[in-house]
């Protein structure tokens, strides 16, 4: 009880000491992995570029292959570290959020990298391989793709964190539900505004065409779909609550 007083006395000074030390011990595990990655570098940068064997790829600048193995191993740290980084995020936000209930902070760290690794992965071996696919059919023959490495993998990159980031939506609705923030009744009413604002921010993370737009557009309304059935369901146990006690 002494703890969660403290907590709740922290100044705004001590908040953000807190979010300091998690932001560089989130800094230093995707480091760690980082480093780790750059052993395997090569074979992930294979691995990426394979929606390109037909055109291949290429570097302009002496050090482009050498920064191109960093910034993939960057990338696959940030996404191994997705579990710690999580954890500390909902670790800094949850108890002032939730209050007593810290106790969901792994539930909901479980969740979170599930949703995330189903967003990634949806992204890396479906969206990706089609967006490059319908991209690259608008070259002619007098129009040959040349397209850099390190463009590219900052576009795969960029891409994966992007789908997985917004498969997040469940989680965060469960979240503001439990909070009370929202319920399902608004969810719902405010389905015809979600479905322009899904495809608004499907145009601002995907590239420039509608192939890409479109696949994240519906899984994006399907998870909204989802969260309205989560923020139902909360709400309902948390109206149930007072009665079995």
């Amino acid at each position: 009880m002494a703890g969660q007083t403290q907590k709740k006395e922290m100044s705004f000074l001590d908040h953000l000491e807190e979010l300091r030390q998690r932001i560089i011990r989130s800094l230093v595990v995707v480091i760690i992995l980082a480093g780790g990655a750059y052993y395997f570098s090569a074979d992930l940068v294979n691995l990426v570029s394979e929606p390109l064997t037909d055109v291949g790829v290429h570097f302009k600048a002496p050090a482009e292959a050498f920064t191109t193995h960093i910034k993939v191993s960057i990338f696959a740290g940030a996404i191994a570290g997705v579990p710690y980084l999580l954890y500390q995020i909902w670790m800094f936000i949850g108890p002032g959020l939730l209050k007593r209930e810290v106790k969901i902070v792994i539930p909901i760290v479980i969740s979170s990298t599930i949703f995330f690794a189903i967003g990634g992965g949806f992204c890396f071996f479906y969206v990706v391989p089609l967006a490059v696919k319908f991209l690259l059919g608008f070259a002619t023959d007098n129009m040959k793709p040349m397209i850099m490495i390190g463009d590219y993998i900052s576009f795969v990159g960029s891409m994966v964190l992007a789908f997985g980031i917004v498969f997040e939506l469940p989680v965060a609705s469960y979240i503001l539900g439990r909070m009370g923030v929202i319920d399902y009744k608004m969810l719902n009413k405010g389905r015809r505004y979600s479905i322009v604002g899904i495809l608004i921010l499907s145009a601002l993370l995907t590239p420039p065409d509608v192939i890409s737009q479109l696949l994240l557009a519906g899984p994006l309304y399907l998870l909204y779909e989802i969260s309205i059935f989560v923020v139902w369901l909360t709400g309902k146990k948390r109206d149930e609550k007072p009665a079995s006690e």
